[in-house]
């Protein structure tokens, strides 16, 4: 099953400065016929798309107002909808795995006005974006975003000690956290902020990743050879517990070198040979120049950080969309600092401004 490509890819290589894009005034036009048809042909797409998102969105806000909140909810599979056109198990899997983001089946007994929520998200982020993508991704990789948190940070004082080896979070006889001690230094400090391989001792495991890393020369077969693309299979149809992610991206997006392709095939691991776990999602790769393969704990904190002050994040999921760790870093947010974040936006005021 297939989503939308994706904008960008991830990857850890650094920009080499700041990209600015200036609304200046296009130095070429289009003299070619065909290219011109090809303009109209996809800015008739776009309004398309955007009318059925306008549509999906208007229908799920009706939904909202006229059904209860809470788990007085109708469950999904008595949602009116799946009665009256009689939706087989392959579009409802498309609907709750593709579009809603669920990771597994247990939506499909759970209120549906979570999903329908999902799915309006899905539908307005289509409509936002004219790439043809709900997704939107920085070029040079996600590595981008922790740059760009040092360089704000820089500004408002922020000082950055990279690559210390066996940093050891220190206490105090309460139990509280005072600071991080590395190479002899501590930095002192009142709260910490760190993964689970910080505080092996105030996590827990809760599962482990199977992952696979390919190194190709051409895109994936059969998805009209985007340069980014993200595949979801979901768990029903490869008889699993969960679902399986392929994620690509490509030199295209300044995460690899010139003519390379980079994927990724990852799920909840329920045995100990990822090679044979993942083979659905690697074959629908092709031909693949070097591939590696890893198992990893998820883990996730069990600690009060009322009481110790340490923020502790969960480990990375199976999943290539990122979802479960953004919710992760807005509630350790709403930890930390005792407010929540507002990331609401007025799109349609969003869209006339740009205009």
């Amino acid at each position: 099953m297939r989503q939308s490509p994706l904008r960008n890819g991830g990857g850890e290589t650094p920009s080499p400065g700041p990209r600015i894009r200036r609304n200046t005034p296009p130095l070429h036009h289009f003299h070619s016929t065909v290219s011109v048809q090809k303009l109209r042909h996809f800015n008739t797409l776009i309004l398309v798309f955007r009318f059925i998102a306008f549509c999906s969105s208007a229908a799920a806000s009706v939904f909202m107002l006229v059904n209860p909140r809470g788990r007085d909810s109708p469950r999904w599979y008595g949602f009116d909808a799946i009665r009256k056109y009689g939706l087989d198990d392959n579009t409802v899997d498309f609907i709750g795995h593709a579009l809603a983001l669920h990771r597994d089946d247990r939506y499909l007994d759970e209120p549906a006005l979570d999903t329908v929520k999902r799915m309006k998200l899905y539908s307005e982020s289509l409509a936002r974006f004219q790439g043809g993508s709900p997704y939107i991704y920085p070029l040079y990789g996600l590595g981008e975003l922790p740059q760009a948190f040092a360089r704000l940070s820089a500004v408002y004082g922020g000082t950055y000690m990279l690559n210390k080896p066996e940093c050891k979070v220190e206490f105090n006889e309460e139990g509280q956290v005072i600071g991080v001690t590395s190479e002899g230094e501590t930095a002192r400090c009142k709260k910490v902020v760190c993964d689970p391989s910080y505080l092996p001792n105030k996590v827990r495991k809760v599962g482990r990743v199977a992952r696979a890393i390919a190194i190709m020369n051409h895109p994936i077969p059969n998805t009209n050879d985007c340069h980014s693309v993200q595949v979801i299979l979901p768990q029903k149809q490869l008889g699993r517990k969960s679902d399986m992610y392929l994620f690509c991206c490509s030199y295209s997006h300044n995460v690899a070198p010139k003519g390379k392709f980079i994927a990724f095939v990852s799920t909840e691991a329920e045995t100990d040979q990822p090679e044979i776990e993942l083979k659905p999602g690697i074959d629908l790769l092709g031909p693949v120049e070097e591939l590696f393969f890893d198992i990893y704990d998820r883990s996730e904190p069990v600690n009060e950080p009322s009481l110790d002050n340490c923020f502790i994040s969960a480990s990375y999921d199976a999943t290539t969309h990122f979802e479960s760790t953004v919710m992760d870093v807005l509630n350790m947010y709403t930890m930390i600092t005792g407010k929540a974040v507002d990331l609401s936006v007025d799109l349609s005021a969003a869209s006339a401004a740009e205009e």
